[in-house]
């Protein structure tokens, strides 16, 4: 199923949507998957307390985020596809990174339940048919299909990837 067009998803998925150079999930997955978990297993034990101000999360806690990010997103997607018709909340990523704890957490630990949990997601997303991928939900009260979500999950990952370089490891 080729990349989603813009009224297939919400207008704040935009932007991440854009990040990604990809026709499909497949070759988003394909192209993305690894080189995420490299990026963050390349990043040094000296870096990962660092906050670039005082009111920005740490490395460690932008890993749980998008951790914590990638399992809503897998989520909303899986019951999209499953033709569940509850509209799924939104949520404050704010409240999750205060309460997250990241900061007690091994940066070993954080890396592996990021790899198991970026793989489970592209197992679940490469077992959508094509009738899957279409269905719509409600998501943030807003329409949303199975294959922006999945676009939103890998943007969103590259979205904060350029954060990181631009921000944190100053690449």
């Amino acid at each position: 199923m080729p990349k989603p067009t813009p009224g297939s998803y919400p207008s704040y998925a935009a932007n991440y949507i854009n990040l990604v150079d990809a026709e499909n999930i497949k070759e988003a997955l394909e192209k993305y998957s690894n080189t995420v978990a490299d990026f963050f297993k390349s990043i040094s034990g000296d870096k990962i307390d660092y906050r670039y101000d005082e009111n920005k999360w740490t490395i460690k806690e932008m890993l749980q985020h998008l951790i914590d990010a990638e399992r809503v997103f897998a989520y909303r997607a899986m019951c999209v596809a499953r033709k569940d018709q509850t509209s799924f909340p939104g949520f404050d990523e704010n409240s999750y990174a205060a309460n997250s704890k990241a900061d007690r957490r091994s940066w070993e630990d954080l890396l592996e339940e990021f790899e198991l949990t970026r793989k489970s997601t592209d197992l679940m997303l490469l077992s959508f048919d094509d009738e899957q991928l279409q269905q719509t939900g409600i998501t943030n009260n807003s329409a949303n299909n199975v294959n922006a979500i999945a676009f939103t999950l890998y943007g969103h990952l590259l979205h904060h990837i350029k954060i990181l370089d631009e921000r944190y490891l100053n690449k």
